[in-house]
């Protein structure tokens, strides 16, 4: 199966359905962590090249809900954040309408304020392995819902300041955006 790996540089989700014998590819404007198939650029330029399956992690800055609060810093609209959170939305909308036939997009809980389609899913990462709780949302199109794989008690929030989830410093937003390895590899395992 031809399988796009949308927004992705670390190679996490690419590698295990590689592993499955799959011809996977990741794609991100950032280069890969991991030596792999790997398009460097927009996915736009490629997301038309007959994949069988998508999994797309489209940027979440400004859909989520969790940024919501800085559409109206002290009681007035942020205009310019509202027309990059519109600009995002678009751009999710062009993978989630992709015609390809299987299609999962990965986002945490999106803000209501940009009207995404409701999500059809949300897993955590103790579902599948890591002691971490980190609700994200799943929109699926020809997949079935992603079945828990190990299923921990451990469950610590990844909002604990000065954890390893939210160490500061210029790779902050990469460390946060990186899939859980236990969810890759169940993606890999029951959609692969």
């Amino acid at each position: 199966m031809k399988v796009l790996i949308a927004c992705e540089y670390s190679g996490v989700v690419r590698e295990a359905f590689k592993k499955k014998g799959h011809d996977a590819w990741s794609c991100d404007l950032l280069p890969t962590e991991i030596e792999g198939n790997h398009y460097q650029g927009n996915v736009l330029d490629i997301l038309y090249e007959n994949w069988d399956m998508m999994i797309a992690h489209p940027p979440c800055t400004y859909l989520s809900n969790a940024g919501a609060r800085f559409l109206y810093p002290k009681g007035e609209l942020n205009n310019e954040r509202l027309a990059k959170g519109l600009e995002a939305k678009e751009f999710f909308m062009k993978l989630y309408n992709a015609n390809i036939p299987r299609i999962c997009i990965e986002n945490p809980v999106p803000s209501k304020v940009y009207g995404l389609p409701k999500y059809d899913q949300v897993i955590q990462p103790f579902e599948h392995g890591h002691p971490f709780r980190k609700k994200t949302c799943l929109w699926l199109k020809n997949l079935h819902r992603l079945q828990t794989t190990n299923l921990l008690e451990q469950r610590e929030s990844s909002k604990i300041a000065g954890n390893w989830f939210n160490k500061g410093g210029k790779d902050r937003q990469k460390n946060r955006a990186k899939t859980f390895q236990g969810i890759a590899d169940a993606m890999a395992d029951q959609w692969g």
